[in-house]
């Protein structure tokens, strides 16, 4: 299993590279990941598989950062799960317009974070001081290239405040967009070497002071929607020129009496394609542990 990364060697730049056997190799003549989604699927392809088999540096060695840098912007799909569907009706006071999306031919799509603002494994994702119920959403993540094709996969959590969503539809950008509410896995698993992603395993576990206090599982093959339909909405009317992440919805939600708190640990794995964990902690102490 090989993935693709950013990644940085002491004090000097980030690099991409690929990530195999417990060895990074860096991608030649690509300087960030974002000039790397701006070529031609075939192109982008082939770097990586030059780097596959170059001279590496044990992954010990480096500081993986997360997989996206300068114009790469990060979207995310909402109620693409039946389970989702049912908790958005459930938490919402405005309930019929999660149930009318479920079924729409347009899916629900809405921005999730920039390049610079999104974490990666073990730094800490937030909780919302003005939100009461704070929920990680476990999700499949899909990288495209500025031409909307397939790079790969990688492991998002979308955290959402439940209650300020659920609120007000009109609230979901302060549910879903502030510090610490994206985080996704270092390593993208490249889509060539991905059998069918709609048929993956998907689980979460919460622990609080070493005890569970939350786990879930799904699969993709529950999802209602197809990855080529979410990826042609995203693309039509926009512009993604270095590239862009789409985080496909989640099928995995708590009962309204759970939330997130200072301490937790959110551990998530997708089959096939990787496993992300975050500490969860206050927004001032995610930007202050969060790193550059």
């Amino acid at each position: 299993m090989s993935h693709v990364v950013r990644y940085r060697s002491g004090n000097g730049p980030a690099r991409v590279g690929v990530l195999a056997d417990g060895e990074v190799r860096p991608v030649a003549a690509v300087e960030s990941m974002g000039a790397l989604l701006a070529l031609p699927l075939e192109q982008a392809r082939q770097q990586v598989e030059a780097a596959s088999g170059g001279t590496g540096v044990a992954v010990a060695e480096v500081r993986l950062l997360p997989p996206v840098d300068g114009l790469t912007e990060v979207w995310a799909s909402g109620v693409t799960y039946s389970r989702s569907m049912d908790a958005r009706v459930e938490e919402s006071q405005v309930q019929d317009v999660y149930s009318r999306v479920y079924a729409a031919e347009r899916p629900e799509l809405f921005f999730k974070s920039v390049a610079w603002r999104v974490v990666t494994d073990g730094d800490p994702i937030a909780v919302r001081p003005d939100c009461a119920v704070t929920v990680p959403e476990p999700e499949l993540a899909v990288v495209v290239t500025a031409g909307a094709e397939v790079f790969g996969y990688a492991v998002c959590d979308d955290v959402s405040s439940r209650d300020i969503e659920g609120e007000n539809p009109l609230y979901l950008p302060q549910a879903k967009v502030y510090a610490g509410s994206c985080a996704l896995a270092p390593g993208i698993r490249p889509a060539w070497e991905v059998a069918d992603p709609m048929a993956l395993g998907i689980s979460c576990v919460v622990t609080r002071g070493g005890a569970t206090v939350f786990e879930g599982t799904t699969s993709t093959a529950r999802m209602r929607r197809q990855l080529p339909e979410l990826i042609a909405w995203l693309a039509r009317a926009q512009d993604f020129p270095e590239g862009a992440v789409l985080s496909t919805g989640t099928g995995i939600v708590p009962e309204l009496d759970f939330t997130l708190a200072d301490g937790d640990v959110v551990a998530i794995s997708v089959e096939g394609i990787g496993t992300l964990s975050n500490p969860v902690a206050a927004i001032d102490v995610a930007r202050r542990l969060a790193r550059p």
